[in-house]
Order: structure tokens, then C-alpha cells, then sequence
């Protein structure tokens, strides 16, 4: 597939900003997973993490993942460092929140990241000691997200800014134990406040044990400012919304778990083989032409005459998109129906 047009992100080699939206819904590329669409402020978390992330085979959890633009660029990113040496569990405690996670994920089709739906309490207490690295963005009150979110606007107060600023220092405090000695934390949030922001990360070194990471600062150039203790952006000075990125690595003893069983694991949809890196088809594999891909993404009914019978995987451009079963006179549809096309095709 020909690389995206648009202009690089500065802070990420896998990103580009479009000067106009497309309309990704009919792109057949976008459901293969062949690109996943964030904001680029977003992935000045990756950059933080592969800056600083030490070692191969990294095990990495991704503690508040959803909807999975940060998860998608961390797997990118370990993928080209550490090839099929890592790990990345992408967690998400909101159960909704979860299954949108778990279907991009799916889609983006890396075996190597697991989606995980449990509290951090849990994670804690079942893998102590097992992570490398723990990317945590937090839930916050959101002044990173004005400009784009009327709503987010309408709902700050300082009475949230407060119960946000306690709520990610239970968070972190309850992750904390699955940290090893020596691992990083990559934290962040999408607020300007400095009470979730630089005071929770000189919080996390202090009372719960690490050394805290002094900000680069080397895009300043493209609006990054230098906080205290991480980086900001801000929205209207970057390409993108707001972000605030610090990281500390821990100094406190972490004992780790011998043969810890990952919790709370949410089982893959089967049509995700198909789309996952490295599968080998174990059955013929039809290249659809752009509408019928599309018709497939509709969850349209097919009528391959000229196919084998049985299990095929629809494909476009060389890309699988998922099975289906032709039965000679039509195709029946195997994507999963929450992932359908809604509007006309």
C-alpha cells in the first residue's frame, strides 16, 4: 500500500496530518487496519515512550486504553523495535469503552497486544512487579479538548478538576505494584491543570517511590512547551489538541509474580484471524473489487459463482478484511454485525 499523503507529525515517524478529512468509512484500508485515525497531540505519548522505554522484550501495559489510538501506536512502535519479542496488554475498566477497544485492536490485527477490562486495583495485585513500562492516561478534566468538545467546556469546574487530581493518584497508586523496580511510567493527560498534571507526577515520586524523568522540550519549535516536570500541549500552538506528557522511572522495590496470569482477558472475534499479522490463510483468499468491498463492509449479501465453496476471506488490495462462507448462489457475511457500515454504500 502507497504511504499516506498529508504532512509528517514531528514527534512520530507512523503518523501525518491531512490538510482535509477523508472519508475514511469507505475505505475499505481503513477496516483492513491498515491506518488508524487519532489526533496527532495523542501520539506525543508514544514519543515519550519510545524515548525512554530501555530493553527488549518489553512488556507494556496500556492502562487506559480506549478507544486505542494510543494502543495502536505502541504497538507500532514496539513492533519496530523489538520486533515479535513483546507484550502489550491494553486495559480498559469501562465495559463499553472496552469492546470499542477490543474491536480496534482486532482490526489493527497485532497477536501480540491482549485487551484486558479489569480495575488497576487488580492488575496491581495479579501481575506485581511484571510490567516494564505502564503508559497511563488518565481520565481528567479535559481542558485539552475545549476547542474540539463544546461539552468538555460546559462540564469543568474546579470541583472536577479536584476529584480528577484524587482519582489519578488512586489510579496510579493502584497500578503501582505491577511496575518492576526500575520500569518506567509514562504519564499523562489531556488537562493544562497543574494539580493533575506536574503535582501528580511529583506526587507518584514521592509517595509511591521513583525518579522523575526531566522533560525533553527538543519540539519546542512546534509549539511543545516545558512544563515543570513534562511536556504540554497546547491547542492552537500545535497540530493538534491539548496533551500533557511526564514520565518517572520507579526507585521502590517491586516483588513480581512468578507465573501470573493475565486478568480479565476479552476473547478476540473470530474474524480477527484473518486480519491479524503474520496469519496463513488455511483457506482461498477473494480479492473484491472497491465496491464489493464495500458491500462486504456493509454486510451485504454476495454472489461469487466463480469461487470455491466453503470458507473464504474477502480481501481488498491484498488486504483480508474477514471471512465469509460461499455457498455457490450467495456469500454469507461473517463480519461481525457491530462492525458494519452503517451509512449508504
Amino acid at each position: 500500500m502507497a504511504g499516506p499523503e498529508g504532512t509528517p507529525v514531528p514527534w512520530s515517524r507512523y503518523g501525518r496530518i491531512l490538510s482535509e478529512r477523508p472519508n475514511f468509512t469507505l475505505d475499505p484500508l481503513f477496516h483492513a487496519g491498515c491506518y488508524y485515525v487519532q489526533d496527532s497531540s495523542a501520539m506525543y505519548v508514544g514519543h515519550v515512550f519510545g524515548k525512554h522505554a530501555e530493553g527488549e522484550n518489553l512488556r507494556v501495559l496500556d492502562l487506559c486504553a480506549a478507544p486505542g489510538g494510543k494502543t495502536t501506536d505502541l504497538a507500532a512502535i514496539l513492533r519496530g523495535r523489538c520486533g515479535d519479542g513483546f507484550t502489550l496488554v491494553a486495559n480498559e475498566v469501562i465495559k463499553s469503552r472496552a469492546s470499542v477497544l477490543r474491536d480496534n485492536v482486532g482490526i489493527w490485527g497485532d497477536p501480540n497486544v491482549v485487551v484486558t477490562s479489569v480495575d488497576p486495583a487488580v492488575i496491581g495485585r495479579e501481575l506485581k512487579g511484571w510490567f516494564d513500562v505502564i503508559v497511563a492516561d488518565v481520565p481528567c478534566s479535559g481542558e485539552g479538548m475545549f476547542r474540539k468538545d463544546p461539552r468538555a467546556e460546559k462540564e469543568w469546574s474546579p470541583a472536577v478538576v479536584e476529584l480528577c487530581a484524587a482519582r489519578q493518584k488512586r489510579i496510579l497508586a493502584d497500578v503501582w505494584p505491577a511496575l518492576r523496580q526500575g520500569g518506567l511510567l509514562v504519564y499523562s493527560t489531556c488537562t493544562y491543570e497543574e494539580k493533575e498534571n506536574d503535582g501528580n507526577l511529583e506526587w507518584a515520586a514521592s509517595e509511591l517511590g521513583g525518579e522523575i524523568i526531566s522533560p525533553s522540550g527538543e519540539f519546542e519549535e512546534h509549539g511543545v512547551r516545558l512544563t515543570r516536570w513534562g511536556n504540554l500541549l497546547r491547542a492552537g500552538e500545535v497540530p493538534g489538541e491539548g496533551q500533557w506528557v511526564g514520565a518517572l522511572r520507579k526507585s521502590s522495590p517491586a516483588p513480581s509474580s512468578r507465573k501470573p496470569v493475565i486478568p480479565g482477558v476479552l476473547p478476540a472475534e473470530e474474524t480477527d484471524r484473518a486480519l491479524a499479522i503474520g496469519y496463513r490463510p488455511e483457506c482461498p483468499v477473494v480479492e473484491l473489487s472497491l465496491s464489493d468491498a464495500r458491500k462486504y463492509l456493509h454486510r451485504d449479501t454476495l454472489c461469487l459463482p466463480d469461487e470455491p465453496k466453503g470458507l473464504l476471506i474477502a480481501s481488498y488490495l491484498s488486504h483480508p478484511l474477514g471471512f465469509m462462507k460461499n455457498l455457490g448462489s450467495r456469500c454469507n457475511n461473517l463480519l461481525p454485525k457491530n462492525r458494519r457500515i452503517l451509512m449508504d454504500v
